[in-house]
């Protein structure tokens, strides 16, 4: 199911932590930081805090600016975004913060929980939302998106929910401010806790941005490790997004696709890229992009194809179509947007040529726009 654009935003000193273990909050940021958070926050439609950081920080979570919340009420957003909160237990403090300033707010928990927070918030004007057994993140981002039209989620802490979204492939994006101090303690929180994180210890994240703000750097990361099997990781989305930007660079035909593929290994290398029509007149995308890789290159046992287009499972042109190249490739993991229509072939079912020999097929429904868009003239 589609999910908001989730923006994971944090300042951490330069040995990585978050806080000190003192009793007051460890301000990290300078006043040009904070302006840039109240900014990032105006541009959002919801901000979310674990119930921990409420616990530990009681704030606010608001955007201060007047000029801003001015802006969201003159493009016909509510004042404020949206705030939320996920707590598995149900505990929280009513007289916190957080319930008593700015606009509307929600809390995700438990089955457990829900009764829990319902009695404290009652009378509050809470939206209690249960999300099963436990917090099931995919849940959460899923009602978020489909019932409360929560497109761009920034998320504030703390360490624990910044952990299991990076650890679940749920991040799209890390804003990051290094503060030019050092905190030393050995029992400070950090920002990451250890545990499997995706593409292992050898994925590295893709830099998008880097300037100085005030006295801290801020960093601006994308994730680039692939899902695995059947569940999307942000990573997917953005390799496939670029597959679809692929496709625009075709050259055109009246009798043949535009597609764009890319190759992704496990820990988030692109092995390759290729589109319909880059070498010949008749290349697919698929088959212009492993064209690029060394035959028996091990990474393609775990390496993930992006195609605009369901890889075919017939054609004319060359003995093998491309679900067949993939698999001779040895990939068996597949993230497509658009299944083949029955405009050249009837009845095309690459999908489920690949499937039946043991590949991962997952179709990504909400780029199918922007997969049709470079063969509009075939329609």
């Amino acid at each position: 199911m589609p999910h908001p654009y989730v923006l994971l935003s944090a300042a951490v000193s330069l040995d990585g932590c978050l806080d000190d273990t003192g009793p007051g909050r460890l301000l990290l940021s300078g006043p040009a930081d904070f302006d840039r958070v109240d900014e990032v926050r105006a541009e959002s439609d919801a901000i979310l805090v674990g119930a921990g950081t409420l616990r530990a920080d009681n704030p606010r979570l608001l955007v201060n600016s007047a000029e801003r919340r001015a802006a969201r009420v003159a493009a016909g957003r509510p004042e404020y975004p949206l705030k939320v909160t996920v707590s598995g237990s149900g505990d929280l403090d009513p007289d916190a913060n957080f319930w008593s300033t700015g606009g509307e707010k929600i809390v995700y928990t438990s089955d457990e929980g829900a009764e829990r927070a319902g009695e404290a918030l009652r009378g509050l004007g809470v939206d209690v939302v249960s999300v099963g057994p436990g917090v099931d993140w995919r849940a959460v981002l899923t009602h978020l998106h489909d019932v409360r039209g929560v497109r761009r989620l920034m998320v504030e802490g703390g360490g624990r929910v910044h952990t299991q979204l990076l650890r679940q492939g749920l991040a799209d994006e890390l804003q990051l401010a290094l503060a030019p101090l050092v905190v030393g303690e050995p029992d400070a929180p950090r920002l990451f806790g250890p545990g499997d994180y995706p593409g292992g210890p050898r994925n590295r994240l893709r830099l998008i941005e880097t300037r100085p703000v005030g006295d801290v750097v801020l960093m601006r990361y994308v994730p680039t490790a692939p899902g695995t099997g059947t569940v999307p990781s942000a990573a997917d989305h953005r390799w496939l997004a670029l597959a679809c930007e692929l496709a625009a660079e075709c050259p055109p035909s009246r009798t043949a696709f535009s597609v764009g593929a890319v190759v992704v290994a496990a820990d988030g290398t692109e092995l390759a890229r290729g589109y319909s029509r880059e070498s010949d007149p008749v290349s697919h995308a698929e088959e212009a992009a492993l064209a690029k890789i060394e035959q028996g290159d091990p990474r393609l046992a775990t390496a993930t194809v992006y195609s605009s287009l369901e890889p075919c499972a017939r054609r004319a042109s060359r003995p093998a179509p491309c679900a067949r190249l993939i698999l001779d490739a040895g990939v068996r993991r597949v993230v497509t947007a658009w299944r083949e229509p029955d405009t050249f072939v009837a009845g095309a079912d690459g999908s489920g040529l690949l499937a039946a020999a043991g590949a991962d097929v997952l179709v990504l429904a909400e780029y199918e726009a922007d997969a049709k868009a470079p063969n509009r003239h075939l329609a």
